[in-house]
């Protein structure tokens, strides 16, 4: 079914409004995000998820038919669990960089905030662009599938390493392109001083952080498109889930580094869902239990993470 516009544009209007309030006007301040604002913000960014869901299923978001509802309610929670899940190895890789380039406590806010926007706006891109390629060259869903095994594959690798950044390269390579200041005391990406415009170092940080979220959302793009084809559902299911990666991350850590099986389960949904897009012309895994699958992955990494002490490393 075609989406009237009208939702595409109410629910675009809804996530900037949501955003300026929760950039302008709850966190205008600099202090640093506690762990029970973080986890009041991320059990919010999941509430308005699912309340969404459920008024797609009631009908009362999309304007589905009432034998569509149902479907689409299922295929929205299933792509908004999968992506949550897959945004977990997003966040610890945030949490590298930001260790990495000593990004202050106080800064590191600003960074996520310009960091999701432009991270929604990739994946809006790169979801139209993927469901466009599937619907006119069926073969390219193949291709999706076989990229997803590879990528769960390149995961499960011994001694893996989520990100290298070795030194700030990227701030290197700006110098002689755009002007730079290392003086920033207020933590802005952009400062103005003696009436011109200079990057700092977060700029930088900024770049690298995204480039790092371009190289997950080829991952979690094709994923998602493995459990629908309906652009709406597809992109809603995304952006809210990319929404609250901020809270997320400062909700996230502290412990994420307990939680050490959760790359291993990470791979796990990548390859399940590859071989899904692969097989799908031989059998059509139902909806549910894709979902039942997502939810005990991520249960059971979380719970073997702290039940679990992590092997010593060899030499």
């Amino acid at each position: 079914m075609q989406v009237s516009a009208v939702w595409w544009v109410g629910f675009n209007l809804g996530v900037l409004a949501l955003l300026g309030l929760d950039l302008l006007v709850l966190h205008r301040d600099r202090r640093p995000v506690s762990f029970q604002s973080a986890l009041g913000l991320s059990i919010f960014w999941v509430l308005l998820a699912a309340v969404f869901g459920a008024a797609i299923g009631l009908g009362g978001v999309g304007g589905y038919a009432a034998t569509q509802r149902g479907p689409a309610c299922l295929q929205f929670f299933t792509a908004y669990s999968l992506e949550e899940s897959l945004s977990l190895d997003n966040v610890f890789v945030w949490v590298l960089l930001f260790r990495h380039f000593r990004v202050p406590t106080a800064h590191q806010r600003g960074v996520l905030s310009c960091g999701v926007v432009v991270a929604m706006a990739m994946r809006a891109v790169l979801i139209l662009g993927g469901i466009a390629l599937a619907r006119h060259f069926g073969w390219v869903f193949y291709l999706f599938g076989a990229y997803l095994l590879w990528a769960a594959l390149r995961m499960l690798r011994p001694q893996r390493t989520l990100v290298t950044p070795g030194r700030n390269y990227v701030w290197h390579w700006l110098k002689p392109w755009v002007r730079t200041t290392e003086d920033n005391p207020e933590g802005r990406i952009f400062v103005r001083q003696h009436g011109r415009w200079f990057a700092t170092s977060l700029f930088a940080v900024l770049l690298t952080l995204e480039m790092s979220d371009l190289t997950f959302a080829f991952d979690s793009v094709p994923a998602v498109l493995a459990v629908t084809r309906d652009p709406f559902i597809a992109y809603t299911s995304n952006i809210l889930a990319v929404l609250g990666l901020r809270a997320l991350f400062f909700l996230l850590q502290h412990v994420i580094e307990r939680c050490w099986l959760l790359p291993y389960g990470i791979a796990v949904l990548l390859g399940f869902i590859g071989l899904k897009m692969l097989t799908t012309q031989f059998y059509e895994v139902p909806l549910a239990a894709s979902l039942a699958f997502i939810a005990l992955v991520l249960a059971g990494c979380i719970a073997g993470s702290w039940l679990v002490k992590p092997p010593s490393p060899t030499n």
